[in-house]
């Protein structure tokens, strides 16, 4: 199979599970790996495609976005929300910058990726069962910063493959009190600075041993999954409207589990 055949199947893969909890990241280390795709530099290539989740973001969002930098010298509400952003953020880029290259080296792998998408699953479920007697805060302009630092924290535990970073700020936003569509929604804007400085700072890295055709293949795969990501979103917004991540759960569980029997029979 071609190369390029591959990093626009990786494109795609990317695209459908940034937004969704079920981890992205893993998702493209196995599907790399059963791929046997050569080009991923170290990493590199995984990270630098979810600039297209960024882009997706950005469109998305794009008419809110330009009301929001018309408003904001002048607004609060959007001055306080885009301060929890920050706020959210600084405990991904303290831990990327401190552990980055370690957590590349050692957790890079199937199994890894299997055990964290079986306790992420576990825990979605555990979630979904707990009763939801009330909803404090409905909204993202109407996060606290409390909630924001502490979705934040939640966060980097999904630096650990297979973990999923946009269901660990859910998970973390739900724990805080929001309902699932501003924690969904939050997880969505939190990408922006977390994803951008991420792909920017790998992009850095390598960027003096990128040859024309490793550039041409990275831009591929996002623009790939930027369109993918786009159609992702609009999913999972229609879809919190009326149902539960349980399924998610159960198709962690599953996915988990044939991953670690696709390595212990040396398949994967």
């Amino acid at each position: 199979m071609s190369e390029w055949i591959k990093v626009i199947i990786l494109g795609i893969v990317e695209g459908i599970t940034e937004f969704l909890p079920i981890s992205s990241t893993g998702h493209l280390i196995v599907t790399a790996a059963v791929l046997d795709f050569q080009n991923s530099l170290g990493g590199t290539f995984e990270i630098f495609i979810q600039l297209g989740a960024v882009i997706a973001v950005l469109f998305y969002y794009s008419q809110d976005l330009l009301q929001q930098v018309r408003e904001v010298p002048r607004n609060r509400n959007v001055q306080h929300f885009w301060l929890s952003i920050v706020v959210a953020t600084i405990p991904a880029v303290i831990l990327g910058l401190l552990l980055r290259q370690w957590i590349k080296a050692v957790l890079y792998s199937p199994t890894v990726v299997a055990i964290s998408l079986i306790v992420g699953g576990i825990v979605f479920l555990l979630v979904e069962r707990r009763p939801r007697q009330h909803v404090d805060v409905q909204g993202v302009k109407n996060i606290s910063l409390r909630q924001a630092l502490t979705i934040g924290l939640i966060q980097t535990i999904a630096f650990i493959p297979g973990v999923s970073r946009s269901g660990a700020s859910i998970i973390g936003g739900m724990s805080t009190g929001l309902d699932r569509k501003t924690a969904t929604e939050f997880s969505f804007y939190l990408a922006i600075p977390t994803l951008g400085g991420a792909t920017i700072l790998e992009l850095l890295d390598v960027i003096n041993s990128l040859s024309g055709t490793d550039l041409a293949q990275f831009i591929l795969g996002a623009v790939i999954s930027a369109v993918v990501a786009w159609l992702s979103i609009g999913f999972l917004l229609r879809y919190i409207s009326s149902n539960t991540f349980k399924p998610f759960g159960y198709y962690r569980i599953a996915a988990g589990l044939i991953i670690l029997v696709l390595v212990a029979g040396n398949i994967l």
